[in-house]
């Protein structure tokens, strides 16, 4: 075992375990937070699920800005100085948030916690990329889910207990953790962006954010992301809807939904680096496919099934399909970008999760409060049919493509 784990470290250079370990502490303090955060809001001021769905949403659409501008930014100036404003405003708003008591300004610091917090996105993925070469992506970012997995059992379970006693030590523990991985990031971690050609070298800031251009003119790319925005539609309902879905029809408190959310991670956490080694055997835009074809099965399982021991059941199959397709997605996508246009790339890649988080909590919050809550699961189930058939689509039109050929062929016509 200790042999296996030595072999596996010394497949990837030590910069990647520096990102690797620091991401692992970051995300402990999202998971603290972030499965439990529409139970705050529904909790603290007594509003509906509708409601929150637009809090989140607004969040959503002010990341999504913040996440353009800080992909160009990460493409002209690195990638580290990004990340560390990410988590230095990750923490000051989470102290922020926490302490709000009134609904209309928590809308105001949604918006602008979602703006600066999410432009450290497109640079973290892009380092990861800059990193580890085109053969050893797939792995790596395989390796990234098992060590944010590893972080999800710790982060939910613990979270769960002390939304039991206090809201409140959800934001500051996040905010204390994002601190110290700020300090760790700048005292540990290199800058990865690679040289500038002479042609990008002298770019203006209009320029660099012009560059977007090619990215949204890029037809097939823009095919994948509408697929993956139909997937992470339906699987982004586990971090907003389902907490609330389990607590208001079947009682599920906040512990239980913890350990519902940890046996996922627990999953990935011994399951993800097999899987991955599997499945870089076989074409992308399938195994998009078969995840997807995981989502749909255990996300309509929640509008069948009543007990805990199913809803974890349902959670694995759900998961079995994130092992799948979330190494698979973070490849492809940095497999369509130009080296030089990485981050920004990554940055419109983030669309395929900011869109979905301003539909889906809002979109499901109408069916809760109005329609029978099953039907979200129902619906997802028919939206996991559509993004299937999307992505067998982009199987057939671009699959012979050399950047999207299974791992052994295209090291073999390298």
């Amino acid at each position: 075992m200790f042999q296996n784990l030595r072999n596996t470290y010394n497949q990837f250079p030590r910069t990647y375990w520096v990102v690797a370990g620091t991401h692992f502490i970051d995300v402990i303090g999202n998971t603290l937070l972030m499965p439990f955060f529409a139970l705050y809001v529904t909790q603290k001021f007594g509003v509906g699920m509708t409601q929150a769905g637009i809090i989140l949403a607004t969040n959503s659409v002010a990341g999504m800005v913040g996440s353009t501008i800080g992909g160009a930014m990460a493409d002209r100036f690195g990638r580290r100085g990004i990340i560390l404003f990410g988590l230095v405003v990750s923490a000051l708003s989470g102290l922020t948030l926490g302490f709000v008591n009134k609904f209309y300004m928590f809308y105001g610091l949604s918006v602008f916690v979602g703006l600066m917090s999410s432009a450290s996105q497109p640079a973290h993925q892009a380092m990861i990329a800059d990193i580890l070469p085109a053969d050893k992506r797939a792995e790596g970012f395989g390796m990234m889910r098992v060590i944010s997995n590893f972080a999800w059992i710790i982060g939910p379970t613990i979270g769960g207990f002390l939304a039991a006693y206090n809201f409140l030590y959800l934001f500051l523990s996040d905010a204390v953790i994002s601190i110290v991985t700020a300090l760790l990031v700048f005292r540990l971690l290199p800058e990865t962006k690679p040289q500038p050609k002479d042609k990008t070298e002298h770019e203006t800031l209009w320029q660099t954010l012009g560059g977007y251009r090619v990215a949204l003119a890029d037809r097939p790319y823009l095919a994948f992301i509408f697929a993956s925005i139909l997937m992470i539609l339906v699987y982004q309902q586990m971090y907003s809807s389902l907490s609330v879905y389990l607590r208001d029809v079947h009682n599920v408190d906040p512990q239980f939904y913890g350990l519902i959310m940890s046996s996922s991670a627990i999953t990935v956490v011994l399951f993800q680096f097999g899987v991955t080694r599997i499945i870089k055997r076989y074409p992308p835009f399938l195994m998009m496919a078969a995840a997807t074809f995981f989502y749909m099965i255990g996300f309509t399982m929640y509008g069948f099934v009543a007990t805990i021991p199913l809803f974890i059941i349902a959670m694995v199959i759900i998961t079995i399909g994130e092992m799948i397709g979330m190494p698979t997605s973070n490849v492809l996508a940095a497999h369509f970008a130009p080296e030089e246009m990485r981050a920004r790339y990554m940055a419109v890649f983030g669309l395929t999760w900011t869109v979905p988080s301003m539909i889906g909590p809002w979109a499901a919050g109408l069916v809760f409060d109005n329609y029978n809550p099953n039907y979200v699961w129902y619906i997802g189930g028919v939206l996991c049919v559509v993004a299937i058939m999307a992505f067998y689509f982009l199987h057939i039109r671009l699959g012979a493509k050399e950047k999207f050929q299974r791992a052994e062929v295209q090291v073999a016509g390298d």
